[in-house]
């Protein structure tokens, strides 16, 4: 299929409100350019969302078939792009979103779904929602680190955030989850203030972008019997701006904050997000584990002359 076709299938869905336009091209039939990702991802002229995923066979794509060497169960690939066109390395909302459309077509029925991202391999697996109003999907989102190391734990910062709308620059720390972030706390009134419309200054400059966390630390409480981390978080999304939530965004600011309070502090943090709340969890290994909702909203026939045609001036 090219994008010259009359009309698309694609599907909406969403995590905590981070939203996605779905694609079913298995067989990698589809020229998805940064032009046609650009059309389908904008909210005027076409149907809108934070990114799109697409799913096609590992095997159709030259990082999918390096995912299957290491893994031969990692039989779908997550192609996902950020609203800009730009290829991405995941996105770990977009993983339990990617989960429940390969579920919804039938291509996924186990107990555990491995799939392949460009950061590496994907479990997930269906867990009781905190709250039993349905499923959550869990996600191994793959190793975390602080790539400033133990200078930079030991300090508490590697970088500094310039974030329009507070007076001063701030201190931040790097979190890799698989894609780059960098965590900045704040105090409650200074999280409304922000003007997450620009995009905050980064230094030193991250070489390939950067996600930015702000973050509001709340404390410790006890949810079924386990004391877990609360923690309140805005996003500026590396190649989209604001968005609802970020996955990849709740790990590192879940991980940050961990890291800052040092020894005995919780493996499980809530992180609330404009979109809804998300668990965080460190595991033993030196992973973390993502766990959220997936939804997904609708299905749409997309006429793709007149999303090309709206994007013109």
């Amino acid at each position: 299929m090219t994008a010259a076709s009359a009309t698309l299938r694609v599907t909406k869905g969403h995590g905590t409100q981070n939203d996605f336009v779905l694609l079913d091209d298995r067989d990698g039939d589809l020229d998805l350019s940064p032009e046609l990702v650009r059309e389908l991802a904008d909210r005027r002229a076409g149907l809108g969302g934070d990114g799109v995923i697409r799913v096609v066979a590992s095997r159709r794509l030259p990082e999918g078939a390096a995912v299957l060497a290491d893994e031969p169960s990692a039989t779908w690939f997550m192609d996902y792009r950020n609203a800009d066109g730009s290829v991405a390395e995941m996105c770990g909302n977009g993983v339990r979103v990617f989960a429940a459309f390969l579920e919804r077509l039938g291509l996924w029925s186990d107990d555990e779904l491995a799939l392949g991202t460009r950061a590496g391999v994907r479990r997930v697996r269906r867990v009781a929602a905190p709250d039993g109003d349905g499923p959550w999907f869990a996600v191994d989102m793959g190793a975390w680190s602080v790539p400033g190391g133990a200078d930079a734990v030991a300090a508490g910062y590697d970088a500094e955030v310039d974030v329009p709308g507070l007076q001063v620059a701030r201190p931040a720390l790097s979190v890799d989850v698989g894609n780059p972030h960098t965590v900045v706390v704040l105090r409650e009134e200074e999280l409304g203030a922000a003007d997450l419309t620009r995009a905050p200054l980064v230094l030193p400059v991250p070489p390939h972008g950067t996600n930015v966390e702000l973050v509001v630390p709340l404390g410790e409480r006890e949810v079924d019997g386990v004391v877990a981390g609360h923690v309140r978080m805005r996003v500026h999304e590396r190649g989209v701006g604001e968005t609802r939530s970020c996955g990849t965004g709740a790990v590192a600011a879940a991980m940050a904050v961990r890291t800052w309070a040092g020894s005995g502090a919780p493996d499980v943090w809530f992180v609330d997000v404009p979109g809804g709340t998300v668990r965080v969890t460190a595991l033993a290994d030196g992973h973390a584990e993502l766990a959220g909702p997936a939804v997904l909203v609708a299905d749409a026939e997309i006429d793709l002359a007149a999303v090309v045609a709206g994007r013109r001036p």
